[in-house]
């Protein structure tokens, strides 16, 4: 039986209901009180007869508010709770007291060990555990968690040793011993496996902003569809983490996902590395070599900076969209390939190819469903979300509990970024790394000043005023002259005359004039 009673907070109010209980031999088995001025028993279920005295005398007591009966103490929900979730945890967890002796057990521990709980409580740790001087970190004034690899009963697992401090009203917390949760390097693994995949997945990507959750709209309906992809944006974007996701939201998602960066290599690399060589097709290759798109066979191949790709590769690459045939560098042999293609780029494809300097056939191939990412300072409402986990993610490995100032929020929120998500994400590492307390300010990200629309502001401009502006002109011309090509649509969309659209484009070489 469990009585509550609602008190003041009064000296001697607990004893003068203690000798009620005692008047009639109740014999108490616990008793908590809490200072707010509520009080729980616990002792024998009684007769009726004898308990309906006992209440009103209870509430007769001056500061007694309230008396009733509840179905169980405080103390022993926690405690259930606690004995729960240990016997439910998979992995082995015990608690030791101050001298190194076992307090607590789990049932995944007890199964190690091979032995009941009255076996193991109230013996030492060391016992069954190796590979780490609990007396020396247990004797230690300031002892702090440990991560360190142990041996249970002759079985290797990764531990987090963690102090348990018992805190006291006029003193320093009391140490009282430790606990230890061990993981197996096998749970770990596939824990770590399942992140890895999920990594790719739409849910990994923060999408606060209006412009980024239609982003991820459109790309979730394109993700299932075999038609090549386009995803565009700024450097830093996430270019690669969007075509993954649409990987892993795909029918081949079981399949490979690999990546070859088009910038990155040298025409001739490039090209075997995309399509494989024969052997002997050149000096030392005495092997033949398969290419990434053989061996992403029946899943995606990603391919960014796309417009970095040379004409020959375009021409070859060209080939392989249109039938899905394509030879290996050496070999005159036809190998077809089962791939979905996706690719990124930062430029714009529509300028390179008025410039010469892209297929236009192949644009259009490409341009079949194309995405394109916002520029991190067009989605305000991400970049606060973003920051959070990222400094989350960098604080876990230090056991470290990291919040920004108002003044560090406010910084990151108004910085334009101009290197996007991967920036952040630096600056950020950098920042959790370096700091030296709990809270990060605005200098620890140490962030270069920067201007929106015109860069790094201690960037050295060269050329004139007029030179800036006929920049600008052109560049407005080039981008605007696909979707209003002739001087007339375009002098209208502008608001001048024909006339000085046409001499424009013959300045600029734009369009018919780019020859």
């Amino acid at each position: 039986m469990r009585l509550y009673i609602k008190c003041n907070s009064r000296l001697g109010i607990c004893a003068e209901i203690l000798d009620i209980l005692v008047n009639h031999e109740i014999d108490l088995r616990g008793i908590e009180i809490d200072p707010s001025g509520e009080i729980y028993l616990n002792f024998p279920n009684l007769e009726f007869d004898e308990f309906q005295h006992l209440m009103p005398e209870m509430r007769m007591i001056p500061g007694v508010h309230d008396v009733s009966l509840v179905p169980y103490m405080p103390l022993e929900r926690e405690q259930k709770e606690m004995q729960t979730l240990l016997e439910t945890l998979p992995e082995p967890v015990i608690s030791i007291d101050a001298k190194g002796y076992v307090v607590v057990a789990n049932d995944a521990a007890l199964d190690i060990i091979n032995l009941p709980s009255d076996e193991v409580r109230h013996k030492l740790l060391k016992t069954w555990v190796k590979g780490f001087n609990f007396n020396k970190w247990l004797n230690h004034p300031e002892a702090s968690p440990e991560a360190v690899h142990l041996q249970l009963k002759g079985r290797t697992f990764l531990a987090d040793v963690y102090p348990v401090y018992i805190d006291q009203v006029d003193n320093d917390p009391l140490f009282a011993g430790g606990v230890i949760t061990f993981k197996s390097p096998e749970r770990l693994g596939r824990q770590m496996t399942a992140y890895h995949k999920q990594t790719g997945q739409f849910e990994m990507l923060i999408a606060e902003s209006q412009g980024m959750k239609r982003v991820i709209r459109q790309a979730k309906r394109m993700s299932g569809l075999d038609a090549p992809l386009l995803i565009t944006g700024e450097t830093g974007t996430g270019k690669e983490l969007l075509a993954k996701a649409c990987h892993q939201h795909s029918l081949r998602k079981d399949k490979p996902f690999l990546v070859l960066n088009c910038a990155a290599l040298p025409d001739n690399v490039a090209e075997s590395e995309l399509f494989g060589y024969a052997a002997g097709a050149f000096e030392g290759a005495t092997t033949e070599k398969k290419g990434i798109v053989e061996l992403a066979e029946g899943g995606t191949v990603f391919l960014d900076e796309i417009g970095d790709m040379s004409d020959l590769l375009q021409s070859k690459f060209l080939r392989l969209l249109q039938d899905g045939s394509y030879r290996r560098v050496g070999d005159e042999a036809e190998f077809s390939a089962d791939v979905r293609i996706i690719c990124a780029t930062q430029a714009n494809l529509l300028d390179l190819c008025q410039a010469g300097k892209f297929r236009e056939d192949l644009f259009y191939r490409l341009n079949v469903l194309s995405l394109h990412i916002p520029a991190l300072r067009e989605r305000k409402s991400d970049i606060m979300p973003m920051a959070e986990r990222f400094i989350a993610r960098f604080a876990e490995p230090q056991r470290q509990r990291i919040k920004m100032s108002q003044a560090c929020q406010n910084a990151i929120t108004q910085y334009p970024w101009p290197g996007n998500v991967r920036q952040m994400e630096n600056a950020l590492l950098r920042a959790v790394s370096l700091a030296e307390g709990d809270t990060l300010e605005p200098e620890h990200l140490q962030l270069p000043s920067f201007t929106n629309g015109w860069g790094y502001v201690d960037e050295n401009f060269e050329g004139s005023l007029d030179e800036a502006m006929k920049r600008f002109e052109s560049e407005l011309l080039k981008r605007l002259y696909p979707a209003y090509p002739s001087s007339r649509q375009l002098g209208k969309k502008l608001g001048v005359s024909h006339t000085a659209i046409a001499n424009k484009l013959r300045e600029y070489r734009i369009g018919k004039h780019a020859s």
